[in-house]
């Protein structure tokens, strides 16, 4: 289990004894190897910049696979009620005044077929329940019949290998050195695990909110969920921070893959950190009126 933790702007606890050796996460500071003869002698994963043959789709992972993986992941992360398979997809109840329930479409990009989507959808009478369809909005928009309101703004469902890189000496040591003083001066980064979910926050020198996220890992995958860094503390590198926090612990509690539903904001953060779009993501709300 992830234990509690309370990271400032130098936490030894992360730097790996007498900095001979470490296990430093894909996209990580340190994460590259600087000597050319050690990258040819020990191959490695790194999804700070992912080879060809690992973009999407995964290694014996289908886009409908991860849809599954993500609406397991989400249900626990969200405390949500577990997900009843339907013959289209999935149903979930969450039990919120705004967001009653949810219908995930299981199908993905040119696999999504329009009499689905309005069959579901067309059963819909009450307010506040919304459906996710791994579409472009453009095109699931107009499937759709009165009282729903859909986000224009098409969110990415993503994916990254979580898989750890193997340093030594002074790599280890320099990654180490990198990920201490990755907490801004002042800041304040904190992290536990209940219920199966392990959350991040980022406190700010007054002790303010800044950033947070959380993962709920379920077995070999883990996804990543309410991203979020404060408008007055963003471009500081906290987001990467939390996501960072975020996948040490999804590894160390055996996740190999994480997933995420990324906003159209936050996709160019998730990128360049290794995240692929495996599929884009439509949001509707029946609102009923």
């Amino acid at each position: 289990m992830f234990a509690l933790s309370d990271h400032r702007k130098s936490p030894d606890a992360r730097r790996p004894q007498g900095c001979g050796g470490a296990e430093v996460l894909p996209g990580e500071p340190g994460a590259s190897p600087r000597n050319s003869e050690d990258r040819r002698a020990r191959p490695r994963y790194s999804h700070s910049v992912i080879p060809k043959q690992l973009k999407w789709p995964l290694p014996g992972v289908t886009v409908n696979e991860l849809v599954r993986t993500w609406v397991d992941g989400w249900v626990v992360s969200r405390g949500a009620a577990p997900p009843v398979v339907e013959p289209w997809g999935y149903t979930v109840d969450v039990g919120q005044p705004e967001h009653i329930t949810r219908h995930v479409l299981a199908a993905t990009n040119d696999g999504v077929e329009r009499a689905a989507v309005r069959k579901v959808a067309g059963a819909v009478t009450g307010a506040g329940v919304w459906l996710k369809v791994f579409a472009d909005p453009a095109v699931v928009g107009p499937w759709l019949g009165e009282g729903w309101w859909v986000d224009p703004e098409p969110a990415h469902l993503m994916s990254v290998s979580l898989k750890p890189v193997s340093l030594r000496g002074a790599e280890a040591c320099a990654g180490a050195a990198a990920a201490d003083r990755a907490v801004p001066e002042g800041y304040r980064l904190r992290a536990w695990s209940r219920g199966g979910v392990t959350r991040v926050i980022v406190a700010a020198p007054d002790g303010s909110w800044a950033a947070r996220g959380q993962t709920a890992p379920t077995g070999a995958t883990a996804v990543v969920d309410q991203i979020e860094t404060s408008p007055a503390h963003r471009r500081r590198g906290l987001g990467t921070l939390v996501l960072r926090a975020l996948a040490r612990a999804a590894v160390d509690q055996g996740a190999e893959t994480g997933v995420l539903a990324g906003t159209p904001e936050g996709r160019a953060l998730y990128e360049t950190l290794g995240w692929t779009v495996a599929a884009p993501l439509t949001s509707a709300k029946f609102t009923g009126a």
